[in-house]
């Protein structure tokens, strides 16, 4: 008996689904007609230069949406030609897709946006289908399974795999990176990719084929219909059904199980789910000075929708997003601010993104850049802050939390401020919090955090200033289960160093847990503080003696259970100090380069810890250089710094040497759980390691 092909199995199953929720079929025959194929051109060669649109349909629709666009015939179909075929060309086609392309209007003599896609008036844009979708660059040639078109361009391509298949799914991925070396050209327009062999159904976005960057989609987020049915009626505002659709698709994703490839193509594929991947959700951001190109995953983009939500209602003016330490909270602030400024409802509104930290305040604005959002501010000093919002500035503001103290009460009594703060919990310390709700008192505030440890004084504050007007508290919620059970983020499995390296109980006991446990701690400065009067405790863990066999214990731990794996290290010491006098020690067990020191210097220090001073071009290239798997160094030595807000995935272990609690161990410990796979090197990291 023959098996089953991929055509039968699953493509042509695709299809079908696809028809039923409102895409047109177009055979590959009609398909290769208007793409310009020409019949009496040998089969192998019919392929070769043709368009990757349809012609005819994408110049009418930009006829019909720009009545004053009178440009030639295919002049718009030229100049998309000529797009670099890389991430780059990308990008400036996505541009294009939410309409921020340009054209000149020669009667008026000026420029005007260019639309290509109504999102207002969804009912008036052409959703096609087809398969096979072939094209030559006159070097290789390339066939996709299932391509879905938008006014005749190309934005979304499933692979499709026989379920009978070993790694059907790995092997779909495959062939997708293979079509970015050999037709990059393919990948200008089209945006979305899944692979599926109709049991899995993975997806992510063109010009990002690294493994941890693609996602299981789950038919319903969160298991809940309700949830589900409501998104769906948000992401088209005058989204209509196809006649006779009615929502029988929409009702047959209640019964989530595994391997329904039909729930999965109907919610995916769903038009107001495409549309809103494309207008929204798709993200382009500076990575270690190279351009990335990102999705957002359903948690990130049900948060962005609930925050969306709450900032317009005219009522309820506080929400906490609680989505755990590594699983995307910025870019989910940063969407959900977009939303909001371009919301009509929101009335020309002022948004806040308060930061807590230097760093991340600087990796925010470049990506707010990119996004390519015209009225966005920094603001960088407390007056500059006072000005703007006592001018009625209306755009987005990049500041940080201290920017606030003093501020005036009633500075600005508008409705539609909406302030979006990152690690919320910072905002309950001291008396910034109550300078920010007094200076801007008929505002909106989201609270984000990752880390809302409830039992301690932070986390009951962030309760209950952010959440007291949700039931559970918050407002989203994305734990550490469900980011583990998504693979969003990695487990994290924990080691006791050996006895005579611990510090001794009654000192941790008397000099940190006691303090801590009555003060609390929400930073690593407040933790630091606490730690300077830990005399005796600083005393053991910097002895001389003791440096010296931790460093030996942690070479010898490194170069048998880390190095082999192919992955790299933190050690975290107690203070600057402790870190200088360990890479001294470290540099006798381990070549020096396998290590750097990073931390902040400043002019009065003394001069073992000025050993170690870094420029901020050299320390951006240890940074960088950490991130990649064939670089040094592979241990870096930290006590403060990138201890929040850095990402390397390929960072494995944390030899963590420094007493921690609460949301600074939290924050901390989440450098080693991001996911990391290297496909050439057949490496898939399986989980985080701390020794404590």
């Amino acid at each position: 008996m023959s098996k089953p092909t991929e055509n039968k199995t699953v493509q042509a199953r695709i299809l079908k689904y696809a028809v039923a929720i409102g895409w047109t079929l177009v055979s590959r025959e009609e398909a290769e007609r208007r793409r310009g194929f020409d019949p009496n051109t040998p089969p192998k060669d019919r392929a070769k230069g043709r368009s990757l649109f349809f012609d005819d349909l994408l110049d009418s629709k930009v006829r019909e949406f720009n009545p004053r666009y009178a440009e030639a015939e295919g002049a718009l179909l030229g100049m998309f030609r000529y797009l670099h075929t890389d991430i780059y060309g990308n990008r400036e086609f996505v541009e294009h897709l939410r309409n921020r392309g340009k054209f000149f209007d020669h009667e008026e003599k000026r420029e005007r946006d260019l639309t290509l896609i109504d999102y207002e008036n969804p009912a008036r844009n052409v959703y096609e289908v087809t398969e096979e979708f072939s094209y030559h660059n006159g070097h290789y040639g390339t066939r996709e399974d299932v391509v879905f078109l938008i006014n005749g361009i190309p934005v979304l391509v499933i692979e499709c795999k026989n379920a009978t298949k070993d790694e059907g799914i790995a092997l779909g991925i495959d062939q997708i990176r293979r079509y970015h070396d050999e037709t990059p050209e393919l990948f200008v327009p089209q945006q979305l990719f899944t692979a599926t062999d109709a049991i899995g159904f993975s997806y992510g976005v063109t010009w990002n084929t690294v493994r941890r960057n693609i996602f299981n989609w789950k038919s319903v987020p969160d298991g809940r219909f309700e949830d589900f049915e409501l998104r769906i009626s948000r992401m088209g505002t005058n989204w209509k059904e196809p006649k006779g659709n009615s929502c029988e698709f929409v009702s047959s994703v209640v019964e989530d199980l595994p391997g329904r490839l039909e729930e999965r193509v109907k919610t995916f594929c769903t038009i107001p789910q495409v549309m809103a991947f494309l207008k929204d959700y798709i993200i382009f951001a500076e990575k270690d000075e190279e351009l990335q190109k990102y999705i957002l995953r359903q948690h990130q983009t049900g948060g962005v929708e609930k925050v969306v939500e709450r900032a317009l209602d005219p009522v309820r003016t506080r929400g906490l997003v609680w989505n755990t330490q590594g699983s995307g909270k910025t870019f989910t602030m940063i969407i959900s601010a977009q939303m909001l400024f371009r919301a009509p409802q929101a009335d020309k509104p002022t948004i806040l993104l308060m930061i807590d930290r230097n760093e991340l305040e600087d990796q925010m604005l470049k990506n707010l850049i990119a996004l390519g959002i015209g009225n966005l501010e920094h603001a960088d000093s407390i007056r500059r802050l006072n000005e703007l919002l006592r001018s009625d500035y209306r755009g987005i503001i990049v500041t940080m939390i201290h920017k606030f103290r003093d501020m005036p009460a009633n500075l600005n009594t508008r409705k539609n401020i909406y302030v979006l703060i990152d690690e919320a919990h910072r905002t309950t310390s001291g008396d910034l919090g109550n300078f920010l709700m007094a200076g801007l008192p008929n505002a909106t505030f989201i609270g984000f955090t990752g880390t809302p440890v409830d039992k301690t004084v932070y986390g009951k504050g962030t309760f209950k200033t952010f959440g007291g007007e949700d039931d559970h508290g918050y407002l989203h919620k994305y734990s550490i289960a469900e980011s583990i059970e998504d693979g969003t983020t990695l487990p994290l499995y924990y080691q006791l160093a050996p006895n005579e390296m611990l510090v001794p109980h009654e000192t941790l006991d008397k000099e940190f847990l006691s303090l801590a446990e009555a003060e609390g701690v929400a930073d690593i400065e407040e933790l630091n503080k606490i730690l300077e009067r830990a005399v005796n405790l600083k005393n053991f863990l910097k002895g001389k003696a003791r440096v010296q066999q931790v460093a030996e214990f942690v070479a010898k731990h490194y170069l048998e259970n880390v190095e082999p794996l192919g992955y790299k290290a933190f050690l975290v010491g107690v203070d600057r100090e402790a870190c200088a006098h360990y890479k001294h020690a470290l540099d006798k067990f381990l070549p020096p380069e396998y290590s750097e020191v990073v931390y902040t210097g400043n002019n009065n220090d003394t001069k073992l810890l000025k050993e170690f001073h870094l420029d901020p071009k050299r320390e951006r290239q240890i940074r960088k250089s950490f991130g990649k798997l064939d670089q040094m160094p592979k241990i870096l030595i930290v006590t403060e710094k990138l201890l929040t807000g850095f990402d390397a995935p390929v960072l494995y272990a944390m030899y963590l040497d420094k007493p921690m609690r609460d949301h600074t161990l939290l924050q901390a410990i989440a450098r080693v759980n991001r996911p990391y796979e290297n496909e050439a090197q057949e490496m898939v990291k399986p989980h985080g390691f701390v020794l404590v």
